[in-house]
């Protein structure tokens, strides 16, 4: 078993497509946005209600699965679905896979598509850094391309444990990135007891940038136990370019993803990391005494908008946030513009193998966001987010301003959630562009591609799915000739 570090003890291991990095010259827009501009509460309490949680266990493995933890839960185009950590005594190589299934709803059942047993869809490499364990997923979609962060070693009893990153186009068969290699490894900054290393990743992609919030028990501003996380943030999902690390006066520029780890932003292990457009904040998922807690940070993470708020019941590892394909928070269907939905998946029991299971779904909403109001507020709450339009078309709303876009197959793809309906506050948002069938599309070498609408500017796209499912074709262009264009915001995050 790829053994947790929730004790703080001698552990053994864990617990390519993309959109085109920025061009040189240019940089991703800073999460927040124009909702930062006004003056930002600081430790608000928030009430809450609704308190839910599942009747049992909503998902499990195969008879030989020894345990069941470290969820990832994406409501993606209608379904729930999840990937978490297991071991399958009949998957191969021997060790820890990475199972997947999905249900119509957060309380199950999960199960394999088209019914059945979950399946292991992830397992080790052997001869690579991964090649016995791979564990502890996080899964975004950005665009049509979903990104699988995963802690990987290659054997027991901490021999090496390190971040990886695979690629897919349907979530379910993968294809290792970064040429097999890790992403991220340990610091080294510092020896201690714990000699776990670094993974539990957690990923989130916001205004153009990868958000990776991570363990590091040999980072320099860990506990003495080895508790702590740790943030990076680069416009490439591979990290391998445009790397900065959270450090105590901000985001800093840093030449590689093995930079000292100056700042830890939660004291513990098992955490999972969520933008709320809602609150204009991100939260952070951690496990406490009493349950788990949810702890809020501006998106510079210098400060905590919102008091902790801890969602109670039994716990034994986790825990996972429901979250949109992009790693942002959902909407509250009834009520978006009050209410904030947060729910997570953890395990709440020991195994016979003495390990944790028991997948349960427990919840609140918090209220009182005032998440519309202001035009700032609304724009915030809503980015990234898809609806019917009023001319029988979808607006999809981006940087403050809804884009208009005829196809609803590609409205859906450069969405982070799709309502059914359009809410009244979306009406004040004005209408930028739209994004007719067969629009002009361009690509240029080391820009990626783009979509040229009726206002005359670059609106980035991060793959050529994208493009060729609006019927359009991408036509070169010279680096000196992409440049010559206005830029407008990218359509996805």
């Amino acid at each position: 078993m790829l053994a947790s570090v929730l004790a703080g003890l001698l552990v053994a291991g864990c617990t390519e497509g993309y959109a085109q990095p920025q061009a040189a010259g240019e940089k991703p827009a800073i999460a927040g946005g124009k909702a930062s501009a006004a003056p930002r509460p600081v430790d608000v309490k928030l009430a809450s209600d609704d308190p839910r949680q599942s009747g049992g266990v909503i998902a499990a493995g195969g008879a030989d699965a020894v345990y069941n933890y470290g969820p990832s839960v994406m409501l993606d185009r209608g379904q729930t679905r999840m990937w978490w950590c297991s071991q399958y005594g009949s998957a191969a190589p021997a060790g820890d896979d990475i199972l997947y299934a999905q249900a119509q709803s957060l309380d199950g059942p999960f199960s394999a598509p088209g019914g059945g047993m979950p399946a292991a869809v992830f397992s080790g490499a052997p001869g690579q850094f991964d090649g016995m364990h791979t564990c502890d997923p996080s899964v975004l979609r950005v665009g049509s391309t979903y990104y699988l962060y995963y802690t990987g070693a290659a054997g027991d009893h901490a021999l090496g444990n390190a971040v990886g990153l695979a690629t897919s186009t349907d979530g379910v068969h993968w294809v290792r990135a970064a040429n097999g290699r890790p992403i991220l490894g340990p610091s080294h900054d510092v020896h201690r007891a714990n000699v776990y290393g670094a993974g539990q990743p957690s990923v989130v992609y916001l205004g153009g940038w990868f958000y990776l919030m991570f363990t590091d028990t040999t980072g320099r501003a860990a506990g003495t136990n080895g508790a702590g996380q740790f943030v990076l943030r680069s416009p490439d999902p591979a990290f391998s370019a445009g790397v900065q690390a959270l450090d105590v006066g901000g985001f800093v520029p840093v030449s590689s993803t093995s930079a000292p780890r100056s700042r830890s932003i939660v004291d513990g292990f098992s955490a999972d990391l969520m933008w709320v457009g809602a609150l204009d904040a991100f939260v952070v998922a951690h496990e406490t005494d009493a349950g788990t807690t949810l702890t809020f940070w501006t998106a510079d993470f210098t400060e905590n908008p919102y008091q902790p708020v801890v969602l109670a019941g039994p716990w034994q590892e986790g825990p996972g946030l429901v979250r949109r394909a992009d790693g942002h928070a959902p909407l509250a269907s009834a009520d978006p513009c009050d209410r904030v939905p947060f729910d997570v998946v953890r395990a709440t029991a020991i195994g016979s193998a003495g390990a944790p299971t028991g997948l349960r779904h427990f919840g609140l909403d918090l209220v009182g966001s005032q998440a519309c109001a202001s035009p700032a507020r609304v724009a915030a709450t809503f980015d990234g987010v898809t609806m019917p339009s009023p001319e029988r078309t979808m607006d999809l709303v981006r940087a403050g301003k809804r884009v208009r876009v005829d196809r609803r197959a590609v409205a859906a793809e450069l969405a982070g959630e799709l309502l059914d309906k359009a809410p009244p506050a979306v009406a004040g948002l004005p209408v930028a562009v739209r994004l007719r069938s067969g629009a002009e599309a361009v690509q240029a070498p080391d820009r990626g591609l783009a979509f040229i609408l009726d206002d005359h500017r670059l609106w980035r796209v991060p793959d050529p799915a994208l493009v060729l499912g609006n019927g359009s074709s991408p036509h070169p262009l010279t680096t000196a000739q992409w440049d010559a264009y206005p830029r407008a915001s990218s359509l996805v995050g």
